[in-house]
């Protein structure tokens, strides 16, 4: 049984973590750079995401991989600079980060799809176990050219390779964020199935 004078200690840095976490998850990188690029709302566009992928199909390349790159930092960044204060207050802030994302408390809780968050919150808390998503990532995508099932194919593994590198509360907090991750991608996994999702290089993404 936690002794409670340790949990009113620590609760405090707890909700500090997860709230630090949300708000800078939160910050919609595709959208403000498509607004500062003179692109207008990337929400108007495509998929109505807020994603590289959608900021992608503005046409511009190098917008969408900062994109990739920001909202991948925004989880890394929680992570770290909430782990100065423990491994629960890192994980708290992933969580948060990454959540952050699928509901920014700014855009009335409609946010992207997670997967380059998830991808930031992983490389802050264990960076082997993300390279590995990478590389579940190309080999599914080289041999399905599905962008989206190569996302839920290396998300539904990492917590098993988290596991399997001991790593037990990472897997617990990857295990409940693949399941976000899948429920935000519900339209995708739909179109898979009905064989109508755009393959990477396809006239449709």
């Amino acid at each position: 049984m936690p002794d409670p004078i340790s949990w009113s200690l620590a609760l405090p840095y707890f909700l500090a973590a997860l709230l630090f976490g949300y708000l800078l998850g939160s910050i919609p990188f595709g959208l403000i750079f498509t607004r500062m690029a003179g692109l207008g709302d990337v929400r108007a566009i495509g998929s109505g995401n807020i994603g590289a992928t959608n900021v992608l199909r503005t046409g511009r390349k190098g917008l969408a991989a900062a994109t990739l790159l920001a909202d991948a930092l925004k989880g890394t960044v929680a992570v770290l600079a909430a782990a100065q204060w423990g491994p629960d207050t890192a994980i708290l802030a992933g969580f948060g980060a990454f959540v952050g994302h699928l509901f920014p408390v700014w855009l009335k809780f409609k946010g992207g799809k997670g997967v380059a968050t998830y991808l930031g919150v992983l490389l802050g808390l264990y960076w082997p176990a993300m390279l590995i998503f990478a590389a579940m990532w190309l080999v599914t995508a080289l041999i399905s050219r599905y962008s989206s099932l190569s996302a839920l194919v290396a998300s539904a593994l990492t917590p098993f390779v988290l596991v399997l590198s001991g790593k037990w509360q990472a897997a617990e907090l990857f295990a409940v964020l693949t399941a976000l991750l899948f429920i935000a991608h519900r339209a995708n996994i739909q179109r898979l199935v009905s064989g109508t999702e755009g393959r990477i290089g396809g006239a449709k993404s």
